[in-house]
């Protein structure tokens, strides 16, 4: 039986997939951290702990004469966010409506697109995630409050990268008021921003939930790791007479492979 519990839930195929739908809608825009690293997975429910290939020494052992290693490994984290439908509203999909309220859904979707760019970005120390921002040695670049600027400050955090070796492309993860900024914002001659910054990263840039500031990322791949157990799914927990009681799950870790390889760029 699947953990998930999907099948016990009073919801038919028709409002499963209306649910289906509405979450992967909320979760494409704002999955801003899976587009700039490597996603590897999904590898399964039962998938606990990322390999980190390296060993620790014990300093007892029950027969002497031994040594002995314990291997280390970056446990996943079960990241959780319930939600509830009116019985009313799942009635209401199976009649075919197109305008059910799932804003519930929605908000949990969210909360949980926002803490996996969180802890990607800047970090989960309570996970055990190091975040790009927090392994980077790269001190952090100031960003300008005006966001014609931002192209400089954004090349000034390309060339730290590239004085330390990291290749391009690259890709940027900019907060959602410097993103609505910088697609808002044309620069003297009539250029956009966005079609700026485009052209000196190379790479994608993001809205990015949950971000503070901006981070650019290398995209030449290998230096960020994004280690997926249960992608994210739905499951029920229980239901009574008016509303059937839901959640949306993953379980994930992250790994930073190559510290140098990202950089923050901070307000000023």
């Amino acid at each position: 039986m699947n953990h998930l519990l999907r099948r016990h839930a009073p919801i038919t195929d028709a409002a499963w997939k209306e649910i289906d739908d509405e979450a992967r809608r909320q979760l494409v825009a704002a999955l801003a951290a899976r587009k700039l690293v490597e996603f590897d997975g999904p590898h399964g429910w039962d998938h606990s702990a990322r390999n980190l290939g390296r060993t620790e020494e014990l300093t007892e052992v029950p027969v002497a004469g031994l040594s002995a290693k314990t291997r280390r490994v970056l446990p996943l984290v079960e990241l959780r966010a319930p939600f509830s439908v009116e019985r009313r509203e799942l009635l209401a999909a199976d009649r075919g409506a197109a305008d059910i309220n799932l804003d519930e859904l929605g908000k949990a979707a969210r909360q949980v697109a926002r803490a996996e760019n969180i802890a990607v970005f800047h970090g989960w120390s309570a996970a055990g995630i190091v975040g790009v921002t927090e392994a980077s040695p790269h001190g952090p670049v100031a960003l300008s409050g005006d966001y014609a600027r931002y192209p400089s400050d954004v090349a000034r955090a390309v060339k730290v990268l590239l004085d330390a070796g990291v290749q391009g492309p690259y890709g940027l993860a900019l907060g959602p008021d410097s993103y609505t900024g910088v697609v808002e914002t044309t620069e003297h001659g009539g250029i956009l921003v966005f079609d700026h910054l485009g052209q000196i990263l190379g790479g994608p840039i993001v809205w990015a939930p949950g971000v503070e500031g901006a981070v650019v990322v290398s995209q030449r791949g290998g230096d960020f790791h994004f280690d997926s157990g249960e992608d994210i799914a739905i499951g029920y927990d229980h239901h009574d007479g008016e509303r059937v009681h839901l959640y949306v799950e993953e379980s994930f870790t992250f790994q930073v492979d190559t510290p140098e390889a990202g950089i923050a760029l901070v307000a000023g």
